[in-house]
């Protein structure tokens, strides 16, 4: 037996949520990392290696993580348009994620941000690595937001799109009544669909009738 549409909307949220905590905890991790290495010596002393960590290197990857961790609590609370707007909010999050990561590949040179960053003038510098662990954590955990943020649309776009097909019982039948009493006051009024045909003949009514008597009670009638 197949899993309905609400319970599948369901699990995609979950798992949507879950990629979102886990793209913040690698965000987080990616800015303790090291991202560059600079050795230096001041002409005193033992050369020096200092580190540059991600959070030095990059200031939006503590903020890129705080915001995946407030839209991961957001989506159990938005519903519809809302959810749209989280989806492609998170995409924006995503490529600002991938670009950071990305840059660590494509820049030539690294050494001159990185004295700048570390307080270290040019004249001591004696080279400066890469550390690209950091970097890779971090385009996984863009891609893992980029995921969530598919999984958040196509969940808006089935809540949205199936909240007529899927709607209460109750509901349905009210929407049967009034496109009845449509029906009753001209021919070119809606027509019933096969569903709240269904529902009209669950309530002991007859669906190709006239709107029923306001003064008349179908659960009182026989009594």
């Amino acid at each position: 037996m197949t899993d309905g549409p609400g319970r599948g909307d369901a699990r995609a949220l979950r798992v949507a949520q879950l990629l979102l905590v886990a793209a913040a905890a690698g965000l987080w991790g990616a800015s303790r990392l090291p991202w560059v290495l600079i050795r230096s010596f001041d002409g005193l002393g033992q050369p020096a290696e200092i580190a540059v960590n991600g959070a030095s290197w990059s200031t939006a990857l503590m903020p890129l993580a705080m915001l995946c961790l407030a839209s991961a609590v957001a989506a159990m609370a938005v519903h519809g348009w809302r959810l749209r707007v989280l989806a492609v909010l998170l995409a924006v999050v995503s490529l600002a994620g991938g670009y950071l990561a990305i840059s660590m590949w494509v820049v030539r040179d690294v050494a001159v941000r990185a004295l700048d960053i570390a307080d270290i003038p040019v004249t001591s510098l004696l080279g400066a690595d890469r550390r690209l662990a950091g970097a890779a954590v971090s385009l996984v955990a863009a891609l893992c937001v980029l995921a969530a943020a598919v999984l958040l649309m196509r969940t808006a776009a089935h809540t949205s799109g199936g909240a007529t097909k899927y709607a209460a019982p109750a509901a349905r039948r009210s929407a049967a009544r009034d496109l009845q009493a449509s029906q009753g006051a001209g021919a070119d009024g809606p027509q019933l669909s096969e569903q709240m045909m269904w529902d009209a003949l669950d309530e002991g009514r007859d669906p190709t009738d006239g709107p029923p008597d306001p003064g008349s009670d179908p659960h009182v009638e026989g009594r």
